[in-house]
């Protein structure tokens, strides 16, 4: 087996746990998360709580090959819809340490990355039905 192969594999189920990770966190430690949504939204915990879901929600889906199509464009939208906070993560950071600043700046353009991953696993393999 190829790397390639093998990672087209384990793709779908890696990014399922990091989905997994983080969408746990935000109930373990809301106000974390809260802290980096935008002032112009409403009701951050609300937020925080509902992108936790929808990280738990996608990793389902993921994991799932029946359902992994669409959790893969789901998680690729979900990917887009929380880089505000990231935004805000990296505008609020002014009165940190040096190191900080620049972790969460050079965290930003990593969301690309995470979109093309998600995209990639919605068009992968084992996203039809009948490839159970």
């Amino acid at each position: 087996m190829t790397f390639r192969s093998r990672w087209s594999s384990a793709s779908p189920y890696l990014l399922s746990g990091l989905l997994t990770v983080t969408g746990t966190l935000h109930f373990i430690a809301p106000k974390v998360f809260a802290d980096i949504i935008p002032p112009q939204l409403p009701s951050p915990m609300g937020l925080v709580y509902a992108s936790g879901v929808a990280e738990l929600a996608c990793a389902a889906g993921l994991a799932i090959p029946r359902t992994r199509r669409v959790a893969g464009w789901a998680t690729a939208g979900l990917f887009v819809a929380v880089f505000p906070g990231n935004i805000q993560m990296a505008l609020d950071a002014g009165d940190r340490s040096a190191a900080y600043q620049t972790a969460v700046y050079a965290r930003l353009p990593l969301q690309v990355p995470l979109v093309v991953w998600a995209i990639a696993v919605a068009r992968g393999p084992g996203t039809r039905p009948d490839s159970e």
